[in-house]
C-alpha cells in the first residue's frame, strides 16, 4: 500500500468510501453487512486505513454498518471520517444532535476527520451563517478532541468554493473535490486544486472513476491509453492521474464487491505517475468523451445581453453540459435549486434571440427545452 503523509499521520493513498456498499435485493438501504465485513477485513488485511461515511449514505445505515466493522479492530489501527449533512438544509439547526446521534451509530468516541458535506450553491448562505451555530460548534468539539482534523467536501462551482476559503480556510485542513481526469477542465478541478495549494490544504478525492464511467471506456476511448501502457488497466489510468497531481493525499473510492477492492488494492500497491506525454493523451481522452455531449459554449456572454428573460445563458449551458454528460446526477439540480425559478432553462421562451449572436451557433433554445425536459424526467 503506498501511504501519504498528512501533519503527523500516514495514511493510506487509498481510502474506502462507504456510499455504494454492497447491498441486499437492490436496495439501497439494506446494506450487505457480511459482505461489508469482509471487504473491511480485506481493506485493513492490505493496509487501507481511512474509512470514509456519511449521514445520508444507504438510507442513514453506512455509519452503522461500518461501525460495527470496524469494530473488530483496535482503535488506533484505523482513521474514521464522518460529514455533517448541510446538503439538506433543514439540518442547519442540529448540528449538535446529530454529531452526538453519529458519534452513537459508529461506535466511536471521536472522528479523526470531520467534514462539512457538500459545500454548494445551494447551501453555502446557511453554512456561512452564524445564527446555526455549525463552525463554532465543530470548532468547539476540535478543541475538545472529538473531532481531530476538520475539514470540507466541496461540489460547488469556483464562486462558492472562494467563498468558503475566504470564512473558514484558515481553519480547514482537509478539502475533499470531485477530481478525476474528465473533471480536471470540465469542473474547474485543475483551478479548485490551485486555489487550495494558494491556502495550504491537501486533496482528499472523491469520485475518482466519475460514477463508474472512467472504469468502462469504449474501445475507441481505451485505444490510445492501451497504446501508452499496454499493461495497465482501464480503472487504473484514473487513479495513476491522481497519483500524479502532489496535492492529492487520499483517494476515496465507493467500491461495492470484494473484486472491484481487490482491483483497487493492487493498483495502489505501485505509483505510477503520468508522464507529461501520458498526460497529454489521457486529457485528449477526456476532451473527447465530454465533446460527445457538451455544447461547445466559450462563455463570451453575447447571448446573454439579447436574452429578454435576462437568464445567465453560459451557466446554464455549464449546467446543461454537467447533467448531459452524466446522464443525471445530482449536480445540476443542485446548483439549479440555488438559482430563482425565473431564471431556471424553464423560463426560456423560445425566442432565439441568443442564437442569432453566438459566435458558436449553437442551439441554445432546443438545449433549453432539453434540459427542461430533463429536469422534468
Amino acid at each position: 500500500m503506498i501511504y501519504k503523509r498528512f501533519q503527523d499521520l500516514k495514511l493510506s493513498a487509498l481510502g474506502m468510501g462507504c456510499m455504494r456498499l454492497p447491498v441486499l435485493d437492490g436496495d439501497d438501504a439494506k446494506v450487505d453487512e457480511k459482505a461489508v465485513s469482509e471487504m473491511v477485513a480485506c481493506a485493513m488485511e492490505n493496509g487501507v486505513n481511512y474509512y470514509d461515511t456519511a449521514w445520508g449514505y444507504h438510507g442513514g445505515h453506512s455509519e452503522t454498518v461500518l461501525g460495527r466493522a470496524l469494530a473488530a479492530y483496535p482503535r488506533e489501527q484505523f482513521y474514521l471520517a464522518d460529514k455533517f449533512p448541510g446538503y439538506d438544509l433543514s439540518n442547519m439547526g442540529k448540528v449538535r444532535e446529530i454529531f452526538e446521534e453519529q458519534l452513537k451509530k459508529c461506535g466511536v468516541d471521536y472522528f479523526d476527520f470531520y467534514l462539512f458535506h457538500n459545500v454548494c450553491e445551494m447551501n453555502i448562505d446557511a453554512y456561512l451563517d452564524p445564527q446555526y451555530g455549525i463552525y463554532d460548534y465543530l470548532m468547539e468539539q476540535k478543541r475538545n478532541g472529538r473531532i481531530r482534523h476538520l475539514g470540507f467536501s466541496c461540489h460547488g462551482a469556483m464562486p462558492v468554493l472562494r467563498r468558503f476559503l475566504e470564512a473558514y480556510g484558515k481553519d480547514m485542513e482537509f478539502c475533499q473535490l470531485q477530481l478525476n481526469y474528465i473533471d480536471w477542465t470540465f469542473q474547474d478541478g485543475r483551478a479548485k486544486v490551485e486555489l487550495l495549494e494558494q491556502y495550504q490544504i491537501p486533496v482528499w478525492v472523491m469520485e475518482p472513476l466519475r460514477g463508474g464511467r472512467l472504469a468502462r471506456l469504449s474501445e475507441a476511448e481505451a485505444a490510445p491509453l492501451k497504446d501508452l501502457r499496454p499493461s495497465e488497466t482501464v480503472p487504473a489510468w484514473a487513479f495513476r492521474f491522481l497519483q500524479s497531481i502532489p496535492s492529492v493525499t487520499v483517494v476515496l473510492s465507493g467500491m461495492s464487491d470484494l473484486e472491484q477492492l481487490k482491483a483497487n488494492l493492487a493498483t495502489f500497491q505501485t505509483k505510477r505517475p503520468l508522464s507529461q506525454t501520458e498526460m497529454n493523451g489521457l486529457l485528449e481522452v477526456a476532451k473527447g468523451m465530454v465533446g460527445q455531449t457538451a455544447l461547445p459554449c466559450t462563455a463570451c456572454h453575447y447571448c446573454v445581453s439579447h436574452c429578454p428573460k435576462g437568464l445567465d445563458i453560459p451557466e446554464l449551458l455549464s449546467l446543461y453540459n454537467e447533467h448531459s454528460f452524466t446522464g443525471g446526477g445530482f449536480l445540476a439540480p443542485m446548483a439549479l435549486s440555488a438559482i430563482p425559478e425565473e431564471k431556471r432553462p424553464s423560463a426560456c421562451i423560445g425566442c432565439r434571440s441568443c442564437e442569432k449572436v453566438c459566435p458558436q451557433q449553437l442551439k441554445i433554445s432546443e438545449a433549453m427545452a432539453d434540459f427542461t425536459a430533463k429536469l422534468g424526467a
